[in-house]
């Protein structure tokens, strides 16, 4: 014990020469020695705490657990750092408690056995520790709220494309419409130019001839050239009906008139007018028992639909041919059939076939404005009713109309 006296200079000398706080204690934890730096660490003069308890330096939450702890030391005998991952905490005089470090070596001098704990205050680095965990926290904040703002930028970016492409493909939508319909204009003025000019040459040739022909004798001549004429007007009668009819569907100015009238009525005007167009040899077929056919519809669209028709058999079908024109009635429907014998729609163009300015490959060297089956199709659209057909190129077509007989009859 006599090294530790106060009159021994051993380990005053020793002790004083490490900043460390030193603290000796027996194994009935009083404290035996402390150098200078222990006594300015717990705020005690020099040599106060010399025979006290160690407990008045360890916070009193801690001291049911210390005394068990302290023997379970002393008899393992072995260095070791107190707390070993956790916190550990010391009481100054005035009370104040503090985090600290403590290293712990155990020895014995003459047969009595002591530890010596070398104490550290570390709450200046526990304070930086603090300030650093604060500012890691802020920082984990800040990047939080800057993560969620540049996602937030992420997704407006996102709609501000998705709105820029949406724009985009309207823009080159409304460029393709302005597009397709400066072609259909373009294919509009080479229609009407060439459609109109070839009749009205025709016109006016016939009309010329007609002032040659003065003699009574030569009236056949005349006849000729006047029905020459009568064709050609009516011709351009039909385009200039089919034309307005585009506009107002376009438009959408139709005014559908329904009336009850008989079948026939509109299928004799039909057939008499084609007749007149008749190549040589041609002959339409005319319905069987259709008398009694009483029929609720729009009379000027049903001569119209008829008409395209028919002509277009005429039209596209060679000399010495028939031209079948059937009417039946089948499941509630009326069924149109328009039979030719022609030149045929191509497999590969049957597909474009109603489209509007469209005309078929084999079909480009007769006159015509791709706009009629369009028209009907439109028109047989709007009022419920539907027109398919058949076709195999050089066989001729079979084009089948389709009319419900909703609020039509059929006399018994």
């Amino acid at each position: 014990m006599k090294v530790f006296e106060k009159q021994s200079n051993v380990f005053k000398i020793l002790s004083e020469a490490i900043s460390e706080g030193i603290l000796v204690v027996n194994k009935e934890q009083t404290i035996v020695a402390t150098n200078g730096s222990a006594d300015e660490i717990f705020g005690y003069d020099r040599d106060e705490l010399i025979g006290k308890s160690l407990n008045i330096l360890i916070p009193q939450k801690y001291h049911h657990n210390h005394g068990a702890h302290f023997k379970s030391f002393i008899n393992k005998a072995e260095r070791r750092n107190m707390g070993r991952g956790r916190d550990i905490f010391g009481v100054r005089k005035d009370g104040s408690e503090f985090p600290l470090e403590a290293g712990l070596n155990p020895f014995t001098i003459y047969d009595n056995e002591y530890v010596m704990a070398l104490v550290i205050d570390i709450s200046e680095r526990k304070e930086q520790e603090q300030k650093i965990q604060e500012l890691n926290t802020q920082l984990e904040q800040k990047i939080a709220l800057r993560t969620k703002e540049l996602h937030q930028t992420i997704e407006e970016l996102k709609e501000e494309v998705k709105l820029r492409v949406e724009a985009e493909a309207k823009a080159k939508e409304s460029l393709q419409k302005e597009r397709d319909l400066n072609e259909l204009k373009t294919k509009f003025l080479s229609l009407v130019s060439h459609e109109f000019k070839t009749p009205l040459s025709g016109i006016l040739t016939s009309t010329t001839l007609i002032g040659k022909y003065t003699k009574t004798d030569q009236q056949a001549k005349r006849d000729k050239h006047l029905d020459t004429i009568k064709n050609k007007v009516k011709y351009l009668d039909n385009i200039l009906t089919d034309f307005l009819s585009v506009e107002r569907l376009d438009s959408g100015k139709v005014n559908y008139k329904f009336s009850t009238f008989p079948l026939s009525k509109v299928i004799n005007e039909v057939v008499y007018d084609a007749n007149m167009l008749l190549k040589d040899g041609q002959r339409i077929n005319y319905p069987a028992n259709i008398d009694d056919y009483i029929i609720e519809f729009d009379e000027k669209i049903l001569e119209l639909i008829l008409t395209n028709l028919i002509g277009n058999a005429i039209k596209y079908s060679p000399e010495h041919t028939i031209i079948s024109l059937n009417v039946n009635v089948e499941n509630k429907e009326y069924v149109f059939e328009i039979i030719d014998e022609g030149i045929g729609i191509p497999e590969e163009e049957q597909k474009f076939i109603f489209n509007r300015y469209f005309r078929a490959e084999n079909a480009l060297l007769d006159q015509g404005t791709g706009i009629g089956l369009n028209i009907v199709k439109s028109h047989l659209e709007n009022l419920g009713g539907s027109i398919t057909f058949t076709s195999k190129e050089s066989k001729g077509t079979t084009f089948k109309v389709l009319i419900p007989i909703t609020n039509n009859h059929q006399n018994d």
